[in-house]
């Protein structure tokens, strides 16, 4: 009797410790692993991914990625995928976002954003920025860079650098034409007019070399309207190229210029060249452009170049021109918009354009507190035009950027008149005609 009570005993013992067992086989705690609360989820489970996309040149993608790897190292929560594309990205952005995927952020052109902001497929970043939390702040930029982006007082896509449209000038070109006082200098007395741009592009002509290379783009044509106090859309929206005198005169200034050959229409130059080629093989004097030919310049080191800003016909020592700019939107059905509004600030932000523009970047600071990068090594020497014409510059009018397709059915018709010769009087009728007519169009379809 005392040996089956004695087995007894043992057998509950061990039963026991069986029970005990399989209670704790899922790790402990009660079934919640790893010491968390029930209904939790693990941090093994994995980051947050986010995506984000854009265009770039070799260099630009580099350091994109170079920027991405060291985000995700501040962030061992978030891992983000940078997604190059190469061509025709608007197309497939708009593909992506019909089929649910597109990335969490990408950029935007000016004209881009405006459908994007239109068909509601981005969000908002007014309240994001306005958060305390957030790493930047809508007053940290400059406001003439917003353009299309902001619509009825939000902010709906941040720039994330900027182009300040200024003239770069080949000095040996210049020197060889007799030029013995260069632009920068000019400018800097208040002397750098159209009368002394004039002067220098009849010398150069004169040497056998190009004068200066008009681009067809409304940064270009829109910089020499403003240059002469001139408006190219009034307060309403209207295209007034053809009635307002100062932008009449600004045509005409151009027009007469290249039927003496001193300007050079870009799409009249020989087949395969572009201005930017010719200036660095000293065939050109002026090409207008941002900060995006400095890394393609400082490559060339027999080249001696320099910019200064656009000439002015009102008296003044500088008057505003155009800036190219593009912006960082975050789609409005991402799934970690906490996390990816991270990364779109922290890009854009006055480190993140930092590290993205240092050691001769191809643009220009949107916020305050990061100059540092444009005057560093003094390249070119007159570095700080580009932050004097961006603090009085202007992104894309949202007037024209807003209208699909206006700006290459006008810079189609100014192809055609620097092309063909017309007749500028009229050609100028036409433009105002069919920009109006196209305005008033997309109006009434709202």
């Amino acid at each position: 009797m005392k040996k089956l009570k004695w087995s007894l005993l043992i057998m509950i013992i061990a039963v026991s410790s069986l029970i005990q067992a399989c209670g704790t086989s899922n790790g402990g705690n009660n079934g919640v692993s790893n010491g968390e609360e029930a209904g939790t989820n693990s941090p093994k489970e994995g980051k947050v991914k986010i995506k984000w996309a854009t265009w770039g040149n070799p260099g630009e993608l580099t350091r994109f990625q170079d920027f991405t790897n060291d985000f995700n190292k501040k962030h061992p929560e978030i891992e983000a995928e940078l997604i190059p594309i190469p061509g025709e990205y608007d197309q497939k952005i708009l593909t992506q976002l019909s089929g649910g995927t597109a990335p969490d952020i990408f950029y935007a052109g000016d004209a881009f954003i405006v459908k994007l902001i239109e068909n509601g497929s981005i969000e908002e970043l007014t309240p994001l920025m306005d958060d305390a939390r957030s790493a930047v702040k809508k007053e940290d930029f400059f406001p003439g860079l917003w353009g299309a982006a902001e619509r009825d007082g939000k902010i709906y896509g941040a720039t994330v650098d900027n182009n300040p449209m200024v003239l770069w000038y080949n000095k040996k070109v210049l020197k060889d034409a007799g030029i013995t006082e260069m632009p920068a200098d000019l400018q800097e007395q208040g002397k750098w007019s159209w009368d002394a741009f004039k002067e220098m592009t009849d010398k150069i002509r004169e040497s056998g070399k190009y004068g200066y290379v008009l681009d067809n783009s409304w940064n270009s044509t829109h910089s020499w309207v403003t240059s002469n106090g001139g408006k190219v859309y009034d307060d309403n929206g209207k295209y007034i190229g053809y009635t307002d005198p100062k932008a009449v005169e600004a045509f005409r200034f151009l027009y007469d210029n290249i039927q003496t050959k001193n300007i050079t229409f870009a799409g009249t130059l020989p087949k395969g060249q572009g201005g930017d080629a010719m200036f660095m093989s000293n065939q050109v004097g002026f090409v207008g452009a941002g900060r995006w030919y400095l890394p393609l310049f400082k490559k060339n080191e027999g080249l001696e170049y320099d910019i200064v800003t656009w000439p002015t016909n009102t008296g003044n020592k500088i008057e505003p021109a155009g800036i190219p700019t593009a912006y960082m939107v975050l789609n409005k059905t991402s799934k970690h918009k906490e996390a990816a509004y991270t990364f779109l600030s922290e890009f854009v932000n006055k480190e993140g354009q930092i590290y993205r523009l240092q050691g001769g970047g191809n643009a220009v600071p949107s916020v305050s507190g990061a100059d540092e990068v444009v005057l560093e090594g003094n390249l070119p020497e007159h570095a700080q035009f580009f932050l004097d014409a961006r603090e009085i510059g202007y992104a894309l009018t949202p007037f024209e950027a807003s209208i699909p397709g206006l700006s290459n059915d006008i810079n189609s018709r100014f192809e055609a008149l620097w092309l063909k010769n017309e007749n500028l009087d009229t050609a100028m009728k036409e433009i105002e005609k069919l920009a109006n007519k196209k305005i008033e169009e997309y109006k009434g379809k709202k």
